[in-house]
């Protein structure tokens, strides 16, 4: 169930028990302006909690909005750093995912996101794939993340967090599935392209590649894209949370800025499992095997 309004706060113990509410905070983050923005994080973050929301999760580089080019070192922040301990605080009792620019204490920039619960940050993930093609160029700004991992929440179970271009490559799903995720969060700043269509094309792919992960992991997946025009990109919005079955539980509104609420029952992940146990079945030792053969292949001294 989803609703873009403020439900009452409060709920049977029985709910709050079997479900987990989502609100998905698709803002349009101001470039370049981490005041602003820090700003629009607490105010959403106040209003989930009054809606009695369990996560919150933002889109991908919430904190600084997407296309910063040169603005990158003057935005970047350290995981100590007092916007981000702002955020920690304002969270509470709930667990929450946003993007921001992490520096590295060897000045390396990364596109990254924050798992926060608890009073503190417990994971951070730093966007793999970086794309430079199209209208893309973020290999020009941004170090690339060399890890896939996936966290354990106290609400949640085990989490996997990704970033935009990240969603798109079946290796990062293969490898979370491995490490037994119960729920995939992707948070995203996806232009519309393809827009002469009843959809957007890049909306509609999402919700395939969404759906589809949902059903092969029997987890649910949580995509927040942001919303907005910034620099001439029009963001479609359409955030959306996919079950375990792989049906669409809600889905935010295009191109406007919202807070989207969804309870999803916890319940489902198990059902989805004894339906179709694929991860049980799933031969690991295989794929490693089949992949040191490529890897040989392809990177063999000899090859032309």
């Amino acid at each position: 169930m989803s609703d873009r309004e403020s439900p009452p706060a409060t709920r049977p113990p029985a709910a709050r028990e079997s479900r987990v509410r989502v609100a998905l905070a698709q803002i349009d983050p101001a470039l370049g302006d981490l005041e602003r923005n820090l700003a629009i994080h607490l105010d959403q973050l106040a209003q989930a909690r009054q809606a009695g929301a369990d996560v919150v999760v933002f889109p991908e580089l919430s904190l600084t909005g997407y296309y910063l080019r040169d603005m990158v070192p003057d935005v970047a922040r350290s995981l100590d750093a007092p916007e981000l301990r702002h955020i920690v605080d304002a969270a509470g009792d709930m667990t929450v995912v946003f993007g921001f620019v992490e520096e590295d204490r060897h000045h390396r920039f990364y596109n990254s996101a924050a798992l926060v619960e608890d009073g503190a940050i417990r994971h951070v993930h730093r966007k793999v794939y970086l794309p430079t093609y199209g209208l893309f160029d973020e290999q020009r700004y941004f170090a690339a993340g060399h890890r896939v991992e996936a966290c354990e929440s106290r609400r949640l179970g085990r989490v996997g967090v990704i970033v935009c271009e990240d969603f798109w490559h079946l290796s990062v799903a293969t490898i979370l599935q491995a490490d037994d995720v119960d729920w995939l969060i992707c948070i995203a700043n996806s232009p519309a392209r393809g827009v002469a269509q009843p959809e957007v094309r890049t909306a509609t792919t999402y919700r395939h590649i969404a759906q589809t992960y949902a059903q092969l992991l029997g987890s649910a997946v949580v995509l927040c894209n942001r919303a907005g025009v910034e620099e001439g990109l029009c963001f479609w919005g359409g955030s959306l949370v996919a079950g375990p079955t792989g049906d669409v539980l809600a889905v935010a509104p295009p191109l406007d800025a919202s807070l989207t609420f969804v309870d999803v029952d916890r319940g489902d992940l198990r059902r989805a499992r004894i339906g179709t146990p694929l991860a049980r079945d799933e031969r690991l030792l295989l794929t490693v095997e089949e992949l040191t053969r490529i890897k040989r292949r392809k990177y063999s001294a000899d090859e032309p």
